[in-house]
């Protein structure tokens, strides 16, 4: 990504949440996270995948890993909002990251309003968007985007 500003890089993240009537702070695009992360090291970026996810798809180095959702059953983490609170500085810049964008887009509602402003989506998750063919992982993403992660 070209040289850009955190001020910069967090103005379009606003303006997409204004555009998207988001109740979170901003919208970020995989490669303009990693910028973020890079522009602010106290940021932190809160990967809600499930375990099975981690351990199966992929992990992203330093990032927080708090379960949004338990496999198997999809069923939500209700000590969620507490262990994202004992593990993060409530100043910090929250970035929330999930296979697709969907479930981090349901964090940052939520932390948003636990109090934590500074709370943004990582649009296109992980893996992004199914391809034609029903795959994940080339259309959009992290992963697809060439950022830091490691298969476990």
């Amino acid at each position: 990504m070209e040289s850009v500003s955190l001020s910069d890089l967090l103005g379009l993240a606003a303006a997409r949440a204004e555009k998207m009537d988001l109740t979170y702070a901003g919208a970020l695009t995989p490669k303009e996270a990693a910028a973020v992360l890079k522009l602010a090291p106290s940021a932190r970026l809160v990967d809600i995948r499930t375990r099975a996810e981690l351990d199966w798809v992929g992990r992203i180095p330093g990032s927080v890993e708090i379960e949004w959702n338990s496999y198997p059953g999809s069923i939500p983490n209700p000590h969620f909002l507490t262990q994202l609170k004992r593990e993060i500085d409530p100043e910090a810049l929250l970035l929330f990251i999930c296979r697709s964008g969907a479930r981090s887009h349901n964090a940052a509602m939520a932390a948003a309003a636990a109090g934590l402003g500074n709370s943004y989506n990582v649009l296109e998750g992980f893996e992004g968007d199914k391809d034609a063919s029903g795959q994940r992982g080339k259309v959009g993403g992290w992963r697809h985007a060439g950022l830091p992660w490691s298969q476990s």
